[in-house]
């Protein structure tokens, strides 16, 4: 059984103790007393709970609650128990391997659809398709299901059999299709492009065990396509294994150069990575993206190159995750995963921010803006240190990466705030609208380009298709966010038609982070005119910020 995040059990003993008026300290329930008789009067609180509180728990179920409430207690949000089956979730994130079909599916109108067909996968190959909804899977009804139920059923051994029954967009009949599941591999890297003259792009998504191989495949395509410059898109990365860290990080950086140290409780588990091999891309300027949910494995690349003055760093502070956490194993396939060692960068940073337990990726602040995007835009209260980087720019410790240059996307005006208002109470509705407009879309033009405009008509169109959804609002309202509407039908009208590799590079323009560091790239022919190009811009406020809480 999964277990809920709870403090039942604390706040159980707790009460007992309370309304006993001190009646357990005054029979020896005080800090002398053994771990035994503590582990007695545990036994006995849930005794009592099982069999004679109020509504029915079973023992299995309060021993659950009291490890999680205990874990919770900590107030360390990454120390967690995990069932099997969230070990099982984990490990396949860490592989980027799975037996599966290679379809990515979400809820769209009370049933799990197909939202992207992944490349050279059984899905594509058996001719799936953007949009078909699942009727049935291995001839049970898919009506209703989570999107982790349909997950469960679709995923299984490789070279096993799984039936479907899908109903597709302009086909009146249901389609049936018998797929072989095959080992679906996670790209870490799945976009790479050229992004301008002589700037490569390449999007770093995750940190699995073959992150390393397959940026250095990236680069060296890049290369190959004349890239004199490198941009490594971070954003939105939460990270991974630590070991691939230090890997993607050793990439850049000279043999022998550190790239981060851990220190444990035990000062004997204490360790310092360094590089191992020589630099692979000497002479490659490099721009860091982050944001405020690259974390981990990503904060520490980012802290590496940025304390060696091998890479700048724009974007939002990160999100400030300078803990290394291991995984012990317990009976039952269970796994408690533990916070073991605290990490700093070769500077001696430590950027750990302090977050509410059960708080993981999320912002922690109210945010004081929208973005153009919908997104919320919270200012850095964060107490920093200073620190000095090789050359000697200051950078700063106390709670993730503060980029070198704070670049935000635009915020929204009032016309989009007020339309962010109007749909954001139907948030599920506007997905399923917007989805199942750009299907039929992109379905009745079959000669669409990648280039393709949005038009005074398909906007009518789709705010039609709104109304119709019960996302209601006035036209007005409506028009007042047109720059955000237009930006949300092309990547969708893309994805469905092109893939997401498309949808991607549409949204490059509108991408203030991304063309700033294009614009920066190209007028630096070196590393070191490319730091001096940071420095010259105008003091972000973030970094203004820091300073001043030095």
């Amino acid at each position: 059984m999964k277990l809920k995040r709870t403090v039942v059990a604390p706040a159980m003993v707790a009460g007992v103790a309370l309304v006993s008026g001190g009646w357990l300290l005054q029979n020896g329930v005080g800090g002398q007393q053994s771990v035994f008789q503590r582990a007695r009067i545990f036994d006995e609180v849930i005794n009592y709970v099982e069999s004679r509180y109020v509504e029915p728990h079973s023992s299995a179920d309060l021993y659950e609650k009291a490890v999680e409430g205990m874990l919770t207690e900590l107030g360390d949000p990454h120390t967690t128990f995990m069932s099997a089956e969230e070990y099982e979730d984990l490990h396949r994130q860490t592989t980027g391997e799975y037996g599966g079909l290679g379809v990515q599916i979400s809820s769209r109108d009370g049933w799990v659809t197909a939202v992207a067909i992944l490349p050279e996968t059984p899905a594509e190959a058996a001719g799936m398709r953007v949009g078909d909804r699942f009727l049935e899977i291995d001839g049970q009804t898919a009506e209703g299901l989570t999107d982790d139920q349909a997950v469960r059923r679709l995923k299984g051994p490789a070279e096993s059999n799984v039936t479907l029954k899908v109903q597709r967009v302009g086909v009146a009949q249901p389609i049936s299709f018998t797929i072989t599941r095959k080992v679906i591999h996670l790209k870490s890297v799945p976009y790479v492009y050229m992004a301008a003259p002589g700037v490569g792009y390449a999007n770093l998504i995750m940190f699995s065990e073959t992150s390393t191989d397959e940026l250095r495949a990236a680069i060296d395509t890049l290369r190959a396509q004349g890239a004199r410059s490198l941009i490594l898109d971070m954003r939105s990365n939460p990270g991974g294994l630590l070991d691939q860290g230090v890997g993607v990080s050793d990439l850049f950086l000279p043999r022998g150069q550190e790239i981060l140290e851990t220190r444990a409780r035990d000062p004997r588990e204490s360790e310092t990575y360094a590089a191992r091999t020589p630099e692979s891309y000497e002479g490659l300027t490099v721009a860091v993206l982050v944001d405020g949910f690259s974390a981990s494995a990503a904060e520490i690349v980012a802290g590496a190159l940025q304390d060696h003055d091998r890479a700048v760093v724009l974007g939002t502070t990160t999100y400030g995750k300078g803990s290394v956490q291991s995984l012990f194993p317990l009976s039952g396939g269970n796994f408690l995963k533990m916070t073991t060692a605290k990490w700093y960068t070769p500077v001696g940073r430590s950027i750990q921010k302090e977050h509410r337990a059960g708080q993981e990726m999320a912002m922690e602040e109210q945010p004081d803006a929208v973005g153009a995007d919908g997104m919320p835009v919270a200012a850095d209260t964060t107490k920093r240190v200073p620190y000095r980087t090789d050359s000697g720019r200051t950078v700063f410790g106390g709670g993730g990466i503060v980029p070198d240059l704070v670049v935000r996307q635009d915020t929204a005006n009032a016309a989009e705030k007020a339309f962010f208002e109007a749909a954001s109470s139907k948030a599920a509705k506007f997905q399923d609208a917007l989805f199942s407009y750009a299907v039929a879309y992109e379905r009745s033009q079959p000669n669409l380009r990648p280039d393709f405009a949005i038009t005074p008509e398909m906007r009518r169109a789709f705010y039609d298709r709104l109304q119709a959804n019960g996302v209601t609002m006035s036209w007005a309202v409506y028009q007042g966010a047109q720059r955000f509407i237009d930006a949300q039908l092309t990547e969708e009208i893309a994805r469905s038609k092109f893939g997401a590799a498309v949808a991607a590079r549409r949204d490059d323009t509108e991408d203030r982070v991304l063309q700033e560091a294009i614009r920066l790239l190209q007028g630096a022919p070196t590393q070191q005119a490319l730091l001096r190009a940071v420095q010259r811009q105008p003091q972000s406020a973030v970094r203004q910020e820091a300073a001043g809480r030095r």
